[in-house]
């Protein structure tokens, strides 16, 4: 299955704006939690019905709805009425081939990000896409499967650890999008130090197995790539957009997340870089050997060429040779051999040919 792109044929003919689920399910029910809360109060519960979601917008000044589970449209659908999403929206939610960007509006921020993360069954990077959708006081988020993503989000909210219970809404986006984006630099950090650990491998022993790795990466870091520079082209927006859905004091926030993906996005082409240059470096490496072994071979060669002629003399079919009723002619003949072996290696050394 392709990889770098996701197979789209449920969407042919489909009128736009009709969405369609795109992807693979990976879970059997669509599961919805919310958690209200501000500076004194909070609350966490599963609905069964997201208009029950209503109840808490009045009591908490802050709500976050998440959504496990893309795969039922309808659920999505009604849940894209309930909040007023445009049916362009929710057809981008439901599509988890959709390439991550950033829509800022007066009223709304919907954003598409893609969790990447080692899959250790398969030994490939894999990702998951994300969705978040703020408008005033709600924050809807979208995710493939239920996991421990924003776990470490949640226990801040419940233990009232840092800013978010005292800050907007807004705030929340930024620390779900700085987890994922920390993620990226976990990530490269530890595939830069694999990549990093191949110089000496190149040198000291250039096989076959040094060329697939080196390969492999290429391929893995093409698919991260390929995630991550839509996020870093986007995330750009942060700053050219104003809204007032964040505030003066979280603007910075949201300037120091588009920092952190550069950095991301500039480590991925340097690692990129690195290989191509590990993958020169090899063929190089090879190369050198193999011309030592051509050189040593033809060296071989040179010597041997002389001393096969000699004996090529001796091997005539003729009657009459003088040397033959010489009784040390065998010994001369060795002599001689010897002595251009010799001769011919110590001259090849002197000019540094091998």
């Amino acid at each position: 299955m392709a990889r770098f792109i996701i197979n789209q044929k449920n969407t042919k003919n489909v009128i736009p704006g009709s969405p369609v689920f795109i992807g693979q399910q990976k879970q059997a029910t669509i599961k919805i939690t919310l958690i209200g809360y501000d500076v004194d109060n909070f609350v966490e519960i599963e609905l069964q019905d997201i208009a029950q979601a209503t109840n808490y917008f009045k009591k908490y000044k802050n709500c976050w709805i998440n959504i496990d589970g893309l795969h039922d449209v309808e659920c999505i659908k009604k849940i894209g009425i309930q909040f007023n999403l445009h049916t362009l929206i929710i057809e981008d939610i439901v599509h988890t081939g959709q390439r991550p960007k950033v829509e800022i509006d007066e009223d709304y921020i919907f954003t598409i990000i893609k969790k990447i993360f080692f899959d250790k069954e398969k030994r490939e990077l894999d990702s998951e896409q994300i969705s978040l959708y703020l408008t005033k006081n709600i924050l809807l988020t979208f995710q493939e499967k239920q996991g421990d993503t924003f776990e470490s989000i949640r226990d801040r909210i419940r233990t009232k650890k840092g800013r978010i219970r005292s800050s907007s809404i807004a705030y929340l986006k930024y620390c779900l999008l700085d987890l994922i984006v920390d993620n990226y630099n976990f990530l490269i950090e530890d595939f830069g130090n694999k990549i990093e650990d191949l110089e000496d491998k190149i040198l000291l022993q250039p096989n076959a197995s040094i060329l697939q790795t080196i390969n492999s990466y290429k391929f893995e870091l093409n698919y991260f790539r390929k995630t991550i520079r839509p996020v870093y082209e986007s995330f750009s927006n942060f700053k050219a957009f104003k809204t007032n859905l964040i505030t003066i004091k979280e603007q910075p926030f949201f300037n120091d997340l588009n920092d952190l993906i550069q950095h991301t996005y500039d480590a991925v082409e340097n690692y990129k870089n690195m290989l191509n240059d590990q993958l020169t470096v090899y063929s190089t490496n090879v190369n050198n050997r193999l011309n030592d072994i051509m050189k040593l071979l033809t060296i071989f060669s040179v010597v041997f060429i002389p001393i096969t002629f000699i004996v090529g003399v001796y091997g005539t079919n003729f009657e009459y040779i003088p040397e033959l009723t010489y009784k040390k002619g065998y010994f001369v003949m060795w002599g001689v051999i010897v002595f251009i072996a010799v001769f011919m290696a110590g001259y090849f050394k002197y000019k540094k040919w091998f």
